[in-house]
């Protein structure tokens, strides 16, 4: 890695590439939530059943983190973002030749997989390279392309279902996410170097860490009130609450919309106020937000549908951030791995089938109740963290 200080318009350039690339990556794993009800309709299956979906998709993205160290590793962390792109997209055009839904269900764990190669290498490229007084901005910044692809995906799915098929739109993302990769690749030169094999030491550095684990766990609140709630939610308006297809999918994307200011002001709340109090009022308000969602009368249920994620995106800079300030350049790769390992299982893979689990019997709104409780409890173990800054 070059030690020569990159310049302002090198940098802008690198992020905003790499929002472009992330933007993609998210979108290709999450576009199947609004198409849900679709593809139920074609294969003839439950809630539950499309839960195991978003399982798929989890497990195979916890799986790409695990292996994402030894990759970065071996080709430099620009081409392990090249690689993520391409191979993400390939599988997509090949879902859109597949015909049963187990294969379906085994090139999503694919996508999901080398899905999880991007985010260690690509925060790890905007880390080394951004310094650290303005790693909570930059950070958000980057943390605008989920929250763009939540708002965008079920608006996209609903214009597109109006002329193409479900399998038509896959192809479409997959396409754009081979294009993100060749942008990338062409235009930046961030990442130009290999990242650090895991190695028992490393592991044990961020295993031992008491605040890795607290973490960790709060990420994966974080993906349960966004990416997992997220996911069932077309399926709980149109089964639950009587709310059409379109309607329900215009609802899902038009409420996210404010969560992408509401990122960048929290960017700017941690590098002002701190990590703690950035973590408690998104925690807070998520929780409870999230069981007022399930427990508020259906003339509520609108309402509640554009409150409830505006701030499940401010975890995000204040996670990172405290990952980048706990361990050094050596294991920082590692521990945003396990920790969105750790995260992803839990929000955004067995949420989903909780959900669809409680939906099949009529308790989706229960369900909501339950989980907002557990993200609620997250509220005792943030005053716990001590993260102390470490040196290089």
């Amino acid at each position: 890695m070059s030690d020569a200080r990159p310049t302002l318009k090198s940098e802008l350039i690198l992020l905003f590439s790499l929002v472009g690339v992330f933007y993609i990556n998210i979108l290709s794993r999450v576009i199947s939530a609004p198409l849900m009800p679709v593809i139920e309709k074609e294969f003839g299956v439950g809630h539950s059943d499309a839960g195991l979906v978003f399982l798929m998709l989890a497990l195979g993205y916890a799986a790409g983190l695990i292996v994402s160290g030894l990759v970065s590793s071996r080709l430099s962390h620009r081409h392990t973002i090249l690689a993520s792109a391409v191979a993400m997209g390939i599988l997509l055009l090949l879902i859109a030749f597949s015909k049963g839904l187990w294969m379906i269900r085994g090139e999503l764990f694919l996508v999901g997989f080398f899905s999880g190669f991007y985010l260690p290498s690509g925060i790890t490229a905007i880390t080394s390279t951004i310094a650290s007084a303005r790693w909570g901005k930059a950070i958000s910044v980057h943390e605008t392309a989920p929250n763009l692809a939540f708002v965008t995906a079920p608006l996209i799915a609903e214009a597109l279902l109006l002329i193409l098929p479900w399998r038509a739109i896959m192809a479409s993302v997959g396409i754009l996410s081979i294009v993100s990769g060749l942008v990338f690749i062409r235009w930046t030169t961030g990442g130009d170097f290999k990242g650090d094999a895991p190695t028992f030491g490393n592991f044990r550095l961020v295993a031992g860490n008491h605040d890795f684990w607290i973490i960790a766990f709060l990420f994966g609140a974080a993906l349960a009130v966004s990416m997992g709630v997220y996911n069932m939610m077309p399926l709980y308006l149109a089964a639950e609450k009587g709310i059409d297809r379109s309607t329900a999918n215009t609802l899902l994307g038009l409420s996210r919309i404010s969560v992408i200011p509401l990122v960048f002001i929290s960017g700017w709340i941690v590098d002002r106020f701190g990590v703690k109090i950035t973590m408690v009022a998104v925690v807070l308000f998520n929780g409870l937000a999230l069981i007022l969602l399930g427990a508020l009368p259906n003339r509520w249920v609108i309402l509640m549908v554009f409150l409830q994620p505006m701030l499940t995106g401010s975890f995000f800079p204040a996670g990172f951030s405290a990952i980048s300030t706990i361990f050094p350049d050596k294991a920082r790769s590692l521990a945003v791995s396990l920790a969105i390992f750790i995260a992803y299982i839990i929000g955004a893979g067995l949420i989903p089938v909780f959900l669809g689990i409680f939906g099949d019997a009529g308790m989706f709104g229960f369900a909501f109740v339950l989980v907002g409780g557990a993200v609620l409890v997250n509220l005792f173990f943030i005053p716990r963290l001590k993260l102390e800054k470490v040196n290089n």
